[in-house]
Parts: C-alpha cells; sequence; structure tokens
C-alpha cells in the first residue's frame, strides 16, 4: 500500500513537533521543580569543568537553566533552529544534538575555570546555528544553501556569542557548541556523499 506525499508529510510534521514539543517540556517543568520544589539545587549538575563528577553535566547541562528568564531566551531560538535543522530530514535534528551535547561539554570541561558550573539549551542552540550556517558550504545543494543564508540574515549576529563579550555567559558553552555543529554539517554532508 502506497502512501501519499500529504501523508508522509503530515506524519514527519507530527514527528517533528513531537520531538521539539517533548524537549521544550522537558527543559520547563525541569526548570519549574527546580525553582519551586528544589531551590535551584538541580544546578549542580551542570558541567563542572576539570571535575570527574562534572562530566555528568555533558548529558545534564543543555536540560538546565540559571533562572526563568534564561529558560526564555532560550525557548524561542532552540524551537526555530532546532526545527530548521529538521528541515530536510528529521534525523539529520539527533545527530547534530548528540555531537553539539558531546563537543561542546568536552570542550566547556576542558578548558572553562575550574570554579564554574554551565547550565543551559543555548550549548544546543549554537551547535544548530553552526550546523545551519555552514551545511550549505559542505552539501552545496540549493535548500542548504538557501537555509544557510536566511539563518545567517536572521540569527548570524548570535556568532558573536562566542566571544568572551560578558560575565557569567558561558561563551566556551556557545564556541564549543558551535563547533559540534559544523562537525555535525562536514559529517552529514559526507555521509551523503557516500550513501546519497
Amino acid at each position: 500500500m502506497s502512501h501519499s506525499p500529504n501523508n508522509n508529510l503530515s506524519r514527519e510534521l507530527k514527528t517533528q513537533v513531537t520531538i521539539l514539543g517533548s524537549f521544550i517540556t522537558i527543559f520547563w517543568v525541569t526548570e519549574l521543580i527546580d525553582i519551586f520544589v528544589l531551590k535551584g539545587r538541580l544546578n549542580q549538575y551542570g558541567i563542572r569543568p576539570h571535575s570527574l563528577i562534572g562530566l555528568r553535566g555533558i548529558l545534564f547541562a543543555p536540560f538546565l537553566h540559571g533562572n526563568l528568564p534564561h529558560l526564555i531566551s532560550n525557548t524561542v531560538p532552540f524551537l526555530v533552529l532546532g526545527w530548521l535543522v529538521m528541515l530536510q530530514k528529521t534525523s539529520d535534528f539527533w545527530v547534530v544534538t548528540a555531537l553539539t551535547m558531546i563537543v561542546g561539554g568536552s570542550g566547556v570541561w576542558l578548558f572553562a575555570s575550574p570554579n564554574s558550573i554551565h547550565i543551559g539549551a543555548s550549548i544546543l542552540i549554537f551547535g544548530y546555528l553552526g550546523f545551519l550556517l555552514l551545511r550549505g558550504y559542505f552539501e552545496r545543494n540549493f535548500i542548504s544553501i538557501f537555509l544557510s543564508v536566511v539563518v545567517a540574515f536572521f540569527y548570524g549576529s548570535l556568532v558573536l556569542g562566542v566571544l568572551p563579550t560578558a560575565s557569567g555567559i558561558s561563551w566556551q558553552g556557545h564556541l564549543f557548541g558551535f563547533l559540534g555543529g559544523i562537525l555535525a554539517a562536514k559529517l552529514i554532508a559526507t555521509e551523503k556523499k557516500h550513501y546519497p
């Protein structure tokens, strides 16, 4: 039995909404519990550079936020850029997310100040940004190039966040998350060339 393109598209959109909605729900529920029940104690599970116990933060940090304004400022770009990562292939989202968490989190753990804790979904946001900006360069197809240009136009100024411009902001998370996204763009483009 064949499925119509409209049914496939509808199913794909539902999957994408479910994935993004699940992430946002986890972000918000976690932060609300942390604020009103645990009084901020979850933040200790962020990335603690140069500490063995701090390695667990590579997994947990993107789901933790310092306060509601921090979470609110991350929610919209996460949704927009996360969806654009999925636009050509939903499974790209998982590859980019995993590589960003590993590369971004490891970079923070290795190079950030040992007396700091790093949390927030911005590590993922910058990974998605790096992926989307460089995907066009690596894949050299119209859709990827077009998306790279659109993202550069609307979100290109975010790249300045990889610089140490403000205290209290994990520019290391931004920088290494961004590099993780670029690595994901290169790996996905290489895989497509070998298995089109």
